[in-house]
């Protein structure tokens, strides 16, 4: 028995005066029975260290909920920087944590740059690294928002350094950093067996299953071309396609296109791309090729697509942008410049008879001319728009002029007229028909260059649907190029 005297405070001698009164008036009894208590207490809770470790790895990429942060640092402390400092070390730094924190802040109470080093156990300082950063950011909001400028991990450091930044970006940092798994997992549990499914689908098939919108899949049933991509695309950016950069764009269908399993892995070199593939079935490869090119077309850059036997080549074509541009901008149809301008776009024509495996480029070439040609027209010959106003509504790409079919024809008949084409007219059963009866401009020889008439044929459809938008509907009823002495369509409206 060891007898010594010792000195305490009220507030404490409170806490155990139950102690004493149970063992009646015995301190050294009480305090015999609260050294056992804590004994058993720290015996129980006391985790083994590989059960420790791996409760830590587990929570790698998610952030604790606000009530477990508060639980863990009192919210006061962020009035302080020094105080938040010492508590930090005074608490992680003596437990099974064990782990060091240094708190560096250009301001004690309200900092906007503040840098933290962590060190210990990788596991651990991820987590810790995780619980700070979501302390000082949800705390911080009504004084002076923090988000995290960057992380730099060291094995065993971590630095992170904080700046002041809107409370949006400051929770994009947040996740970016350290909730990068949360939305992933809380939409797994809200749908387990929908994913346990998907994922064991995956894993038999070795990964070589397609997943594609819905809205993808009907096209395809219907034998449409569809355009895989677009609208995952625009969904994700809230942008539509033309809205979107070439360059983000392409890195946005690799995206989609890799992780869809649609493609084994893309390439992207600056403006070009290189599709890998495991396809086998040729008409399946060109299909696939054609629904890329159609999906750069969309989005208004032109494509020379050349696939082989496990990869598509996609070279950008800027050179005939260009050159597009610098036509159109000089057809004007007037009466003293139309022959002049149109003779160059005769010259663009047969430029392509020396330009080999374009084909795939000559839908938006085509396309931009016949708009384009329109719009001149518009801008020449019908002055209907009040108050001098552009006749091309930008919001929706279609005219604000008061076009009809005869306004229409009138129009055509004007441009096949410069072009020496013979063409036709008929108004049948509430449907127009137009006939090329002879095209000069179209001829190889004695043969009709397909590229040539190919690119006449989307002129007309680009006028047309710059005119009329989705209101009618084209028919081809023959084709010159086919060997045909004519081509004829007939023009439905709705």
């Amino acid at each position: 028995m060891i007898s010594k005297h010792i000195s305490i405070d009220e507030e404490y001698f409170d806490k155990i005066k139950p102690y004493i009164e149970k063992h009646n008036g015995s301190l050294g009894a009480a305090l015999r029975e609260i050294i056992n208590q804590i004994e058993m207490y720290n015996s129980q809770t006391k985790i083994d260290p590989s059960l420790s470790d791996w409760i830590f790895n587990q929570v790698e990429g998610r952030l604790a909920p606000n009530s477990v942060i508060d639980g863990i640092i009192d919210p006061s402390l962020i009035n302080s920087m020094k105080k938040l400092d010492e508590y930090l070390n005074n608490r992680f730094s003596k437990s099974e944590w064990n782990v060091n924190i240094n708190l560096e802040a250009d301001c004690e109470t309200l900092p906007s740059h503040i840098l933290v080093d962590i060190r210990g156990s990788p596991s651990k300082i991820n987590a810790m690294a995780g619980i700070l950063s979501k302390y000082l950011i949800i705390h911080s909001y009504e004084r002076s928002p923090l988000g995290i400028k960057s992380v730099a991990s060291f094995g065993e450091s971590i630095r992170i350094e904080y700046c002041m930044m809107d409370k949006k970006k400051s929770l994009e940092s947040l996740s970016t950093y350290f909730g990068y798994t949360d939305e992933i997992l809380t939409i797994i549990k809200d749908r387990p067996t929908f994913w346990k499914t998907i994922i064991e689908r995956h894993i038999i098939s070795d990964y070589n299953m397609v997943t594609i919108h819905r809205n993808h899949f009907e096209e395809l049933l219907a034998n449409h071309m569809s355009v895989l991509g677009e609208i995952t695309i625009e969904i994700l950016t809230k942008k539509s396609l033309r809205d979107i950069p070439l360059k983000e764009l392409l890195y946005l269908i690799k995206n989609i296109y890799e992780n869809s399993r649609i493609v084994d892995m893309i390439e992207i070199d600056k403006y070009d791309m290189i599709v890998y593939h495991s396809y086998r079935n040729q008409k399946a490869i060109d299909k696939l090729t054609k629904i890329l090119v159609a999906l750069l077309e969309n989005s208004g850059h032109l494509y020379d697509a050349r696939p082989t036997s496990n990869m598509i080549i996609l070279r950008y074509i800027p050179d005939i942008d260009i050159k597009i541009d610098q036509i159109i901008s000089n057809l004007k149809i007037s009466n003293s410049d139309i022959d002049q301008e149109l003779a160059r776009f005769i010259i663009c024509l047969n430029g392509l008879k020396d330009m080999p495996d374009i084909s795939l480029a000559l839908t938006p070439l085509g396309r931009k001319i016949g708009k384009s040609l329109m719009q001149e027209y518009e801008k020449e010959n019908l002055k209907e728009n009040l108050n001098g106003q552009n006749s091309h509504n930008k919001e929706n790409g279609k005219s604000n002029y008061n076009w009809d079919i005869e306004k229409f024809k009138k129009a055509i008949e004007t441009i096949d007229l410069k072009c020496h084409r013979i063409s036709e007219w008929k108004l049948e059963n509430g449907s127009t028909s137009y006939t090329v009866k002879k095209c000069n401009i179209a001829k190889d020889g004695n043969k009709i260059n397909p590229y040539i008439c190919r690119t006449i044929r989307e002129m007309f459809k680009g006028a047309l649907n710059y005119v009329f938008g989705d209101n009618t509907k084209l028919e081809i009823k023959k084709l010159m190029s086919h060997g045909d002495n004519s081509c004829e369509v007939i023009i439905r409206t709705k």
